[in-house]
């Protein structure tokens, strides 16, 4: 590799894609034979070309065949999981197995990565149609400029600018003017570059903010933040176009040519327009974007116009309506606040600014009509937020240097300078407004006159076009961004009865439903037709999203979510915190009340959401916090000493069910479910026995779906299997590997071995067997029977095959169902540790299990039950009953040791021992003796069950130990047999690891 012949790489082949710079290398032979090239015998890696794993076939890289490839970009698209083979991507299978020729494919035709260079190819969707049409045209795109820069600062330049602006630099001053204006853009700036981030964090589609959230951080997030993203554009659709209607009715007035009144003129107005803009809406991307364009225009003229009227000597006219040209006093009086009205503080003039600066999302509202959104909502968006920030000072500073605040726009008030009884600085121009101040009865000046800026511009119809301009693209923007927000998030279906709203039509998936339902809450709020009181519904619901998006990337940063790597190199997590910190601060100090009803609908929609887990898997920051929230608790885990309060709370008492597939025996999963519920671990382990490559697929293919049944039957428990040669091997891999740190299984729980008797002897010996590793390991061990047995496999396979287990047939149990007033009978035969008492008093705490009587039966002779009552020891809240002792009696059982036995009739041991190779089961007569008594015990035990337990719930009680070498596996199956035979209650055998799990008596 090292001499490949490298040429010098053509322009075409070297692009950036936001977040990486991509030169294609190019071999020898790319049309043409190098050094390096194969003869036309040569197969891929010296053998003959092969079909492997469905669609790889050998290509030619770098010179010569091989099944490998290059980095391609249709290998990365669409990718679900960390699992997921990319198309055309060969598997580990493929590159390091045997090739085997697979004759029938060799002609299945296979995509060239180095012919298109890594660039996406046609998908099957874009390829297909109908013969006689021809290829669907391509939807417009946009860039930077057009598609983010000029759409952003015409939402921005909305009614605010025109016709509120003077009139908040009257009340609070130009200083505080400049402060309104510089905090609001803190927090979209901040947002800014949140939004910057996320949409360099991969690939972007339709859907705006809400997709880039979505897909970034988790629909939990995006799902909040798309809904009231989408509500808030709709009422600044009502915000702008009332601004409009405002300009026109006063237009209207001053020709004394009102339609009807001018609140009612306002509504008509508005729906007018309104109606108009969503035609323009319906008509297209593209007939849109050049009415943006040509309002964008105007603005700039109506601009340049201001700004030359500024300079321009002001008229007998314009004097008398407040305008003095450029003054050190003005400014100076016009710099500190004077506020009136119920508007006239701080943060109300700030909620009625505030939405002035929200047209920050309107270029990524529209991501998908992007040409690449990477690169153009991050230029675009904060070009946006610079420019319109610029303007918005210079406006305020120059229109407060110029324009008192009170004036008469009557001719008559016109007094020599320094005439007597005039009051305010206009008589230091000649001008007395003294009376009207005085009065409050001013129509014009900054604090009286929302058409200031009219009045001081060169020509006063282009500042009308510049309101019309203004108004109506950012209506315009608003009312094409919250149909395509809302249209990706009913695809999503994160939220009932909103799927109709998804329909897309044409060549850009037009949301017309979404353009109706905007159209008719819009109209709804324009028939509010006051300004001021539809601003600060805005401000708090944008502020909530904004506070939304910058926490979002903050959680995503802190919890280092896999999916959260944005390429955007100015984020930062701590100004994305104080974003969302300083966003909530606002939305309370603007109106308390709204704010927690904003909060309170985020709340809602994002617990229903998590409460109700839809199918989609974007990679949440909810998952990522979960798993280092995990990860972190259990590292801590090992900095914690062991102590008996720990046991049942997982820290030891976590326990290895072995289930095989956990859907095959329901009821020992919900026995186990029912008391590690909430308070410790189950791993469900399975063990696969064959051949490695034989059963890794199965492996594969059936582990989710018992992940999934576990789920669906709502047992918290965790799904494990390996492969192995036999069942004990593989058990003794799991009791060995299953947990993490400190949260490892230390009980043991299997089913027992109806079939012990017609079984093979190895499985015999390998069950056992299983039973001994357990206690090599000091595992406790728990071994449930019931009459019915446990395995309801026969039943599962007739109604699902493996690969549907998540959708196998739910298996009732007695586990589920209530029990009523009836005992669990605990045989404490022998102190294990206290397991035998601890598991049916954890079962018995379960609301199922909850009415009943708990009692409990020790072994002593009967001249020490008084001292054996006292030495009991109690575990905590088990309340005990009188302890009945037991006696022993002797009862036959060797007819069921019989099939098993030597009969070497007292032989000696070298003889015996030649008739026991290969059949260590074997029960020799010595044996036979040495533990009668044990047996008989086990005998007269089952004789006490009968009598005492015949009608329990569950009987628990301590299972025996056959000592290893000493006790054949028939021998102590049989005791099992004996002890468990003929109840009715499923029984459950536990046998403790000698460890204290009982925390009456600790300190």
């Amino acid at each position: 590799m090292a001499e490949l012949p490298v040429p010098e790489l053509p322009t075409a082949l070297s692009r950036c894609s936001g977040r990486f710079t991509i030169s294609t290398l190019l071999g020898a032979e790319e049309g043409c034979r190098g050094p390096y090239a194969p003869t036309d015998g040569a197969g891929c890696d010296s053998v003959h070309p092969t079909q492997l794993s469905g669609s790889t076939l050998c290509t030619r890289t770098f010179g010569y065949n091989t099944v490998d490839v290059v980095p391609a970009y249709e290998h990365y698209a669409n990718s679900k999981g960390g699992g997921d083979a990319g198309k055309g991507r060969p598997s580990l299978a493929d590159l390091h197995s045997i090739l085997k020729p697979d004759p029938g494919h060799l002609g299945t035709p296979v995509s060239d990565p180095q012919r298109s260079n890594g660039l996406p190819e046609a998908t099957p969707e874009e390829v297909e149609g109908e013969p006689d049409r021809g290829p669907e045209p391509e939807p417009i795109r946009f860039g930077w400029v057009k598609g983010v820069m000029i759409r952003c600062m015409l939402n921005i330049w909305g009614v605010i600018l025109y016709l509120r602006l003077p009139w908040i630099t009257a009340q609070a001053g130009i200083a505080l003017t400049w402060l309104i204006i510089l905090m609001s853009v803190t927090v979209t700036t901040i947002t800014g570059l949140s939004i910057s981030a996320i949409s360099t964090n991969g690939k972007v589609k339709s859907g705006g903010t809400y997709f880039l959230i979505s897909r970034s951080l988790g629909p939990e997030l995006g799902g909040s933040i798309g809904l009231i993203f989408a509500f808030a554009n709709a009422v600044a659709v009502a915000m702008h176009t009332v601004g409009f209607a405002e300009t026109v009715r006063d237009l209207l007035q001053e020709h004394n040519s009102l339609i009807v009144d001018p609140t009612n003129d306002i509504r008509i107005i508005g729906v007018v327009t309104v109606t108009v803009l969503l035609g323009i809406s319906l008509a297209g991307m593209e007939w849109e974007a050049k009415a943006q364009i040509l309002f964008f225009l105007v603005i700039l003229v109506s601009f340049i116009n201001y700004l030359v009227g500024t300079v321009i000597p002001a008229t007998v006219e314009k004097q008398s309506k407040g305008f003095f040209s450029y003054r050190a006093d003005i400014f100076a009086q016009n710099f500190v606040p004077n506020w009136r009205g119920p508007e006239g503080s701080f943060f109300g003039l700030f909620s009625i600014f505030f939405p002035s600066a929200t047209g920050i999302l309107a270029g990524a509202n529209i991501s998908g009509d992007l040409k690449d959104p990477a690169v153009a909502i991050p230029k675009g968006t904060l070009m946006a937020i610079f420019w319109t920030t610029v303007s918005y000072l210079v406006l305020s500073a120059t229109i407060g240097a110029c324009v008192v605040r009170d004036a008469s726009g009557s001719l008559n008030d016109s007094v020599v300078v320094g005439s007597p009884g005039c009051e305010g600085l206009a008589c230091a121009f000649g001008w007395n407004f003294t009376a009207c101040a005085q009065q409050q009865s001013c129509r014009y000046g900054l604090s009286n006159y929302y058409q200031s800026m009219s009045m001081v511009s060169g020509f006063g119809p282009l500042i009308t076009a510049g309101i019309f301009g203004a108004t109506l693209s950012s209506a315009l923007a608003c009312l094409v961004s919250a149909p395509k927000v809302f249209q990706c998030l009913c695809k999503d279906q994160l939220y009932p009865l909103i799927g109709f709203f998804g329909k897309g039509y044409g060549r850009n998936s037009e949301p017309i439903r979404g353009y109706m339902l905007t159209y008719v809450i819009a109209v709804g709020f324009i028939l509010i037709a006051e300004l001021n009181a539809i601003a600060p519904i805005i401000s708090n619901f944008f502020l909530c999203s904004y506070a939304l998006i910058n926490f979002s990337c903050f959680h995503a940063s802190i919890t280092n979510s896999p999916g959260w790597r944005p390429s955007f190199r100015y984020y930062s997590k701590w100004a994305a915190l104080f974003g969302a910190a300083i966003s909530v601060v606002i939305m309370f100090l603007l109106t308390w009340w709204a704010a927690l009803i904003a909060f309170g609908i985020v709340i809602f929609l994002l617990g229903y959401v998590l409460y109700k887990k839809p199918d989609v898997n974007w990679g949440s920051s909810m998952q990522a916090s979960s798993y280092n929230m995990a990860l972190n608790y259990s590292v801590g885990l090992s900095e914690v000493d062991e102590h008996i309060k720990n046991y049942r709370q997982g820290l030891l008492g976590a326990c290895l069910v072995l289930t095989g597939p956990p859907n095959f025996r329901p009821a020992l999963v919900d026995f186990v479910g029912t008391f590690t519920k909430n308070l410790s671990l189950m791993l469900c382990g399975n063990v696969l026995i064959g051949p490695r490559k034989q059963k890794m697929p199965e492996s594969r293919l059936t582990a989710d779906g018992h992940t999934k049944w576990l789920m669906k039957r709502k047992i918290k428990a965790f799904y494990t299997d390996v492969v192995a040669e036999d069942l004990r091997s593989g058990v003794q891999m799991l009791i060995q590997a299953a947990g993490l740190g400190k949260m490892r299984p230390n009980i043991l729980v299997l089913g027992y071995k109806r079939n012990w008797r017609t079984a093979s002897p190895q499985s015999l010996e390998d069950y056992v067997g299983i039973l001994h590793d357990a206690f090599d390991f000091k595992y406790g061990v728990c071994l449930m029977r019931m009459k019915e047995g446990l395995n309801v496999s026969r039943v599962v396979q007739a109604h699902a095959d493996s690969a549907t287990l998540a959708g196998a047939l739910q298996a009732s149990t007695i586990f589920q169902s209530q029990q009523g007033k009836k005992t669990i009978d605990i045989y404490w035969l022998f102190d294990d540790g206290g397991l035998t008492l601890l598991i049916p008093y954890l079962l018995g705490r379960k609301k199922r299990w909850g009415k009943c009587k708990i009692r409990v039966f020790v072994g002593g002779q009967i001249n020490r039950m008084d001292e054996e009552r006292k030495a009991t020891p109690k575990p905590t809240q088990i309340p005990f009953p009188g302890t009945i002792c037991l006696s022993c009696s002797i009862k036959r059982f060797n007819d069921l040791i019989a099939p098993f036995r030597l009969n070497d009739g007292f032989k000696d041991e070298a003889t015996v021992h030649e008739m026991r190779q290969g059949c260590p089961w074997k029960i020799s007569d010595e044996e036979v003796d040495i533990n009668r008594a044990k047996s008989l015990r086990q005998v007269r035990l089952n004789e006490i069950l009968l009598d005492y337990s015949r009608d329990a719930a569950l009987i628990a009680i301590t299972l025996p130990i056959g000592r290893k070498g000493r006790c054949p596996s028939s021998l102590y199956m049989a005791w099992l047999e004996t002890l468990s035979q003929d109840l009715r209650p499923p029984i459950i055998l536990t046998r403790g690891n000698q460890e204290n799990v009982l925390t009456f008596y600790c300190q």
